[in-house]
């Protein structure tokens, strides 16, 4: 649930939360949904850790009356076809490969969310409702509820928002199978004697955020974006103290006739210390290309790349539908 969604949005290194206005609002701030004028739907699909593991996003929103909307969303990361070794030796010490067995494991994100405009022009909020199911093969899995809060407030052509995740503290209780725990807990002598903890709990986090759009003699738009990302702990973020660590990010729109779009963002600044005690800053830029045409968006991001030198990257795409374009 931390990732993200949407190609553009990642592109922009999740700076999202002030200027978000479409159906991917579910995801970075619902507050956005205000701003849509009919029926839109959105999916993404990417591939992680040289393809190994799968995420993929699907997402529905529409309106309600002239002041509120609502949409519906599903996030799936997940890693298939795991080999399952605990049984490959027998009871004789034998190795039969035979024995192998495989599973899956999975992580899923359904939300629901609302959206209202305030009386005072300009202010919107937002409510997410989502409940995370999390799937270990048949070792463990796990039931989770949770709430995330938004606001936006446009004025003089500036976008602010505030995104708070996990409003309320979000728990997941799992289930761990006894069973098959048992069968493995003395396979390392002195080690995993214990069954795990049941309950696994998610933080607050904060997101808040600011924007500005200009249009350069009609064709041209211009868009920039800077978020404040908190963690109510203290991290290894460039600014961290006791209380909270904040994550600076900046993004970058260019759009020629709301038809091509370039994109570029800066994010995830982590202080680093080396072997030798040194200390240096990690970043992770991002870059993207989007193209929109009656109503049909396909979006293109290539994230983290050149971070500190490493050659690890993913290529990300999505696309969004505005069903109303089809209708007039």
């Amino acid at each position: 649930m931390n990732i993200g969604v949407d190609a553009a949005s990642l592109a922009m290194s999740n700076t999202a939360v002030s200027f978000t206005s479409d159906v991917n609002s579910v995801y970075w701030n619902p507050a956005g949904l205000n701003q849509i004028k009919d029926q839109q739907i959105a999916g993404m699909h990417a591939n992680y850790f040289a393809n190994i593991a799968q995420y993929d996003y699907l997402a529905y929103a529409n309106v309600i009356d002239d002041r509120s909307s609502w949409g519906l969303s599903l996030i799936r990361f997940g890693v298939d076809d795991i080999l399952n070794t605990t049984e490959l030796i027998d009871n004789q010490g034998n190795i039969d490969y035979n024995r192998i067995e495989l599973f899956s494991t999975a992580d899923y994100g359904v939300t629901f969310s609302y959206a209202r405009k305030l009386p005072v022009t300009g202010l919107q909020y937002g409510v997410n409702a989502k409940v995370i199911r999390r799937i270990i093969g048949d070792f463990a899995d796990s039931w989770g509820f949770g709430f995330d809060l938004g606001l936006q407030w446009q004025r003089n052509n500036w976008n602010f928002g505030l995104m708070v995740r996990d409003l309320t503290t979000t728990y997941n209780i799992w289930n761990i199978n006894e069973k098959k725990y048992q069968a493995i807990a003395d396979a390392i002598p002195g080690q995993n004697q214990e069954l795990p903890e049941s309950t696994e709990i998610t933080a607050p986090k904060a997101q808040l955020g600011v924007s500005k759009k200009i249009i350069i003699r009609y064709d041209y738009s211009f868009l920039a974006a800077a978020n404040l990302n908190m963690r109510f702990t203290k991290t290894n973020d460039i600014i961290a103290t006791d209380f909270v660590s904040i994550d600076p990010a900046l993004g970058f729109e260019m759009g020629y006739t709301d038809l091509v779009f370039l994109r570029a963002g800066v994010g995830n600044f982590q202080k680093v210390t080396q072997l030798d005690t040194s200390e240096t800053t990690n970043f992770q830029p991002n870059i993207g290309l989007g193209f929109q045409y009656r109503g049909i968006q396909i979006d293109y991001a290539l994230t983290n790349i050149g971070n500190q030198g490493v050659a690890l990257y993913s290529n990300i795409f999505s696309v969004k539908v505005d069903l109303g374009q089809f209708r007039r």
